[in-house]
């Protein structure tokens, strides 16, 4: 590598490291913004369990640290989400040169979406997912056994589901960025349409517990999801097309 090349790359560094702490900077000033209601916070998040529970019934600790690790660790997950658009735009700033013009107007909205749709995610799983879920799982359980759910195990299990429906809300930007990448294209996915379809089903009943509630709530979004992220698909030309078209120019 010649000093000339290496100049660029640890410039390219420097920036990419100072991102990254502007990044961890915002994380830890919206986590100690929090940090105060981190009872109430964990007490929202559990609200949809706590509706469903039998009278008589409440939530436990089994570990004597976790009343006060627990919310403190949740609130510490809350504060990365809602950094997330911080983020994109650190991460859009440090990729944005290196973009064409015309790819640039193109990847803002997709940054855009992409942080609207995972925040969807979340809420459908909040609002939709959880109190189905859990009125399933209470009344199925047996008569004689007593729900008393340990805070920690269920701040684990909410948590693996804000991240798996976040991210399969996703579906239509992946989809619009493997077409603009030339990978695939939506006339190829029309085809193809009946197996991502079971393909989605079968994805659903592995990422959600073992209920057909949750996992048909899950797959039938991806679905529509999947119908959105083919048609607007088409207005994205491929990148090497893109750049074909910007030597010519």
């Amino acid at each position: 590598m010649t000093e000339d090349n290496a100049l660029p790359l640890m410039s390219h560094l420097l920036e990419l490291r100072a991102r990254l702490l502007r990044c961890i900077l915002c994380i830890i000033i919206v986590f100690l913004g929090l940090i105060y209601f981190s009872n109430d916070i964990y007490s929202i998040v559990a609200n949809p369990l706590v509706r469903q529970l039998p009278t008589g019934s409440v939530m436990i600790a089994t570990d004597i640290a976790a009343p006060f690790f627990t919310p403190i660790k949740l609130t510490l997950i809350v504060s990365l989400f809602v950094s997330i658009p911080y983020i994109l735009y650190q991460i859009w700033g440090f990729v944005a040169p290196a973009l064409y013009r015309k790819e640039k107007r193109l990847v803002l909205p997709l940054v855009i979406s992409s942080t609207t749709l995972f925040y969807l995610g979340i809420a459908f799983a909040y609002f939709v997912v959880f109190p189905l879920a859990f009125y399933f799982f209470i009344n199925s359980a047996p008569a004689d056994i007593a729900i008393n759910t340990d805070i920690t195990k269920y701040l684990d299990f909410v948590m693996t589901l804000f991240v798996v429906f976040g991210f399969s809300f996703e579906v239509p930007v992946a989809i619009i960025l493997l077409c603009w990448a030339g990978v695939t294209s939506p006339q190829s996915l029309k085809k193809k349409r009946p197996y991502i379809i079971v393909g989605v089903f079968a994805i659903a009943m592995f990422l959600t517990p073992p209920d057909v509630f949750s996992q048909t709530l899950l797959a039938i979004p991806m679905c529509l999801l999947f119908e959105i992220g083919v048609f607007f698909a088409r207005f994205y030309q491929p990148r090497q097309t893109e750049e074909e078209s910007q030597s010519l120019d």
